[in-house]
Parts: C-alpha cells; structure tokens; sequence
C-alpha cells in the first residue's frame, strides 16, 4: 500500500453490502505533504453513479398523474412512489421533496386524513430517506394541521407527527412546534397535568436551530404551565434556563414583563418579599412601562410595599433607601410618607400606623382580607413596625425596663419578648434580658482588649485635639503681638 493511504468505507446493514446497500459512501484521502485530496461517490445497488436530476421526468409524469387522478387515486399514488424510489437511490433532493409533499397532499385533499398519518409514517421509514425530504414533509404535515375536519383528527395528526419525528436532530423544531400546538390543546380542555408534561420534556435550550426568542417563548410556557399546576420547584429550575441579559434586548419588552410576571407569582408562594420587589424594580425598568404613568404608578407602589414587608438585612436595607431616593415617589404621597417611616430613626407606634394608612393600604389587593394571604400579609407588616421600633430602640437605649420597652411597642410581655428573642436570634440586635429585675441590656460587654483599644483610641483622639488646641492658641498669639 502507498504511504498515507486511508481507506474509509461505511458499511449497510445487509451483510453483502457490495449487492444490496442502498447507500455506500466511499472514500479515499491520499496523503500527501502540506495537503489532502478527498473524493466522495455515492453508490446505489452496489454500483457507483452520479447523482441524477429528475426534474425533467417529473415535468413529464406529474401531468399524466394528475390525470389518473381524476379516476384512480390508489394508481397515481403508486406511480408517485415508484418515481421517489428512484429519486431518493439517487439523492435527488429537490425531485424527493415534491414528490413526498405530492403524496400526502392528494390524501389531505381527498379527507383521506388517516391515509396520509400511514404515508407519513412508510415515507420516513423508507431506507436512505433524505434527512432534508423528511424535514420538507414534515412541515407541510404542519401547514394541513389548520384544515383538520375536526380536533380527534387534529390531534391524531399531531400523534403522528411526534411519533415520526422521535429521536430525529433533523426535525426537533418541528417536534417542539406541534407538541406545543397539542399542549395547548390539552390546556384548554383543562388537562393542566397533561400540557405540564408534554411541554417539560422538550429541552428546547439545546435546540441549535431554533432561534432565542422562540426558545424564551417556549420555556416560559413551560414554567407558566408548571405554575398553573401548583409545581412551583420545577417552575423555578425551568426558569432559571433563562439568562435576564437577554432582556436587555428593547425587542422583546414583552416577554421580559411576561418572564417577572411569573417569577413574581413563584416569589409570593414563597413570601419571598424581597425577591418580589427586585422583580417589580426590573418591571418598572422596562421601557414600555416606565412611559405609562398608570403602570408605573402601580409598580412603584407594589415595590414600595414588598421592601417594607420584606425582612429587615443589609440588601433590604440599602434597597429601600434607593426607592426612598427615587424621585417620581413624591408623586405617590401615601407610600413616600409609608417608606419615609421605614427609613428614619424614630419610633412609629403600630396603633397610629393602622390610624393612618390602613383605610388605604387594605383597599389594595396585596392587602385585601378576602385574600386568603392578605390577612399574613397584614400581619407582616405589623411585624415589620415593631421590629423596626425594637431597632430604633436599641440603638438610643444601653439599658431599659420591660415595662418600658413594651409600652414603647405597644406589646404585651410576651410579644415583647418574643420579638426581642427573634431579632437577637437573626443577629439584627444584641440583647440580653435580666428576668429578676426585668430589664433589658441593648450594650453588647467589651472584654480586656476591646476596652484597652477603645481607651487607646480615645486618648489618640484627646491629645489631636489639645495639639490642634495649642496650635490655634499660637497662631492667636502671633496675630495678636503683630497687631
């Protein structure tokens, strides 16, 4: 054998290939320095051929099938197939897919739907199928789907059509589009269950064909079908599927409202407040909403009320100071005045509170009492003032009575020490209650060290100021004897 000689040969199922393959593909790379000759032939029956077109046959023999039509479908179909048997032996793309789209047409044609799905089927089977005549067929399977007789008929045809498609690369976008099709179907009979399955075995995001929004489309069906069932844990791994870069993108506004719309339902399952405001906060971002003065206003007012009620932390801290600071909050005067008690040092008594802003606050669905979650809602926010109050109160007392610390909450004993207990727990303050002498010590003790490196500190500070002292008196004196 020559140097650098390969021979590659993919060989058919049937044992004497050399006889029966309906395809054979030869090839030989011949090595040489710096460079590679590569030459393909395609084989039929064991014989090498070129490829042939039969354009021109189908010019001639489809009139004289449209003829035999008019008498005898069962005839002219079988002339069809002869004549695709010899294109699809000799790869002839464009002749193969008229022929196959041909075919199912005249059973469309004749209401002979049941015919068609068992054509569909025998076609893809046919060894050597085409990949691209498959795909061609399939999608014109696709198009008769609106001029089904009836849904029976409708869905069988889309049976068909997953059945056929299972397991073909090729075809996994024509796959997805008519699961879809029956997903929503099943949805609108109300098999919510059914229409969650169905759509959650697609793994569109692996689709390399199928373009970016009509895989955001696709998956937000799936996490929306998932919500709509009560599987709230598969909806939040679906959606995570989706990068909220692409967002960014102005063309598609509405899926990015669609995308926060689902998450904000996932979050309120979970009372996630936090995580509900953060979706609003990228709502009201989104250019199409900031430019509806009705829109906005209700964002707004929905982020004002989900970063009050959300627990008290470092993020939710510095995220209510930016809403505090935006400035179209002063058009909504309740919730600026709402948020202003949230972010001030200063005790606000929950009696008062429900005095000022509960007529409002309940007439909003958020806190409706018909609500099934408005009541815990409520009760949220309650909490929400008293912890804010316990916070304001350690940071202005070292030590206080129980009876004093509870008239400031307007507690009882044991609310109060629960509250207190919560908050030491979280690590929000530090706390220590004397149950003898009831009173409470907000002053966290300083060990040796502490207390030397604060005295330290202090007496940095004091000799600073005496040298900043005696440098003001100097200066003083030197005007002083100038003048």
């Amino acid at each position: 054998m020559v140097p650098g000689l390969y021979l590659f040969i993919r060989l058919s199922a049937t044992p004497d290939f050399l006889s029966n393959a309906d395809y054979l593909i030869y090839f030989v790379a011949i090595k040489y320095p710096g460079s590679f000759l590569i030459s393909s032939l395609s084989m039929s029956d064991g014989m090498l051929k070129p490829e042939k077109d039969y354009s021109d046959v189908l010019a001639v023999e489809l009139p004289k099938i449209d003829e035999l039509l008019q008498t005898d479908i069962q005839a002219a179909v079988e002339r069809l197939l002869a004549l695709e048997k010899q294109t699809r032996q000799s790869s002839d793309l464009g002749s193969t897919e008229k022929l196959l789209v041909k075919i199912i047409t005249i059973y469309k044609n004749a209401g002979d739907w049941k015919q068609m799905n068992e054509q569909v089927q025998l076609l893809s089977k046919k060894h050597g199928q085409l990949k691209q005549a498959i795909t061609r067929m399939v999608q014109e399977v696709i198009k008769f789907l609106e001029e089904a007789p009836d849904m029976e008929t409708k869905v069988e045809t889309i049976e068909n059509i997953r059945t056929v498609t299972e397991g073909k690369i090729f075809v996994e976008v024509e796959r997805a589009r008519v699961t879809r099709t029956l997903a929503k179907i099943h949805e609108d009979r109300g098999e919510i269950d059914t229409a969650a399955d169905l759509m959650c075995d697609l793994q569109v995001e692996t689709y390399g064909s199928m373009n970016n929004r009509e895989k955001t489309e696709f998956i937000l069906e799936q996490v929306q079908l998932c919500v709509a069932r009560g599987d709230f844990s598969q909806a939040t791994v679906l959606s995570r599927k989706i990068s909220t870069k692409y967002f960014d993108n102005p063309d598609v506004q509405d899926l990015r409202l669609r995308f926060y719309e689902l998450m904000i339902q996932i979050s309120l399952h979970d009372d996630k407040y936090l995580d509900v405001c953060k979706h609003y906060r990228a709502v009201y971002d989104t250019p199409s909403v900031k430019d509806d003065e009705v829109k906005w206003k209700d964002v707004l007012r929905s982020i004002v009320y989900f970063v009050i009620l959300a627990p008290f932390d470092n993020e939710q801290s510095d995220l209510i100071h930016r809403v505090e600071s935006d400035t179209r909050l002063q058009l909504l005067p309740v919730e600026s005045e709402l948020i202003k008690c949230f972010t001030r040092d200063e005790l606000m008594r929950w009696p008062r509170i429900d005095e000022i802003y509960g007529a409002q606050l309940r007439k909003v669905a958020l806190f409706d009492v018909s609500n099934p979650k408005g009541e815990k809602r409520w009760d949220d926010l309650r909490k929400r003032v008293i912890e804010h109050n316990i916070r304001v109160v350690a940071k202005y007392y070292t030590r206080i009575h129980t009876w004093r610390l509870k008239t400031l909450l307007d507690l009882s004993d044991q609310e109060t020490e629960t509250y207190l207990s919560d908050l030491v727990t979280q690590g929000t303050i530090y706390a220590r209650i004397n149950r003898p002498e009831r009173i409470v010590t907000f002053d966290k003790p300083k060990d040796a060290n502490d207390v030397l490196n604060e005295w330290s500190s202090n007496i940095s500070s004091l000799l600073g100021l005496m040298e900043t002292v005696s440098h003001l008196i100097s200066k003083e004196e030197m005007v002083t004897v100038k003048a």
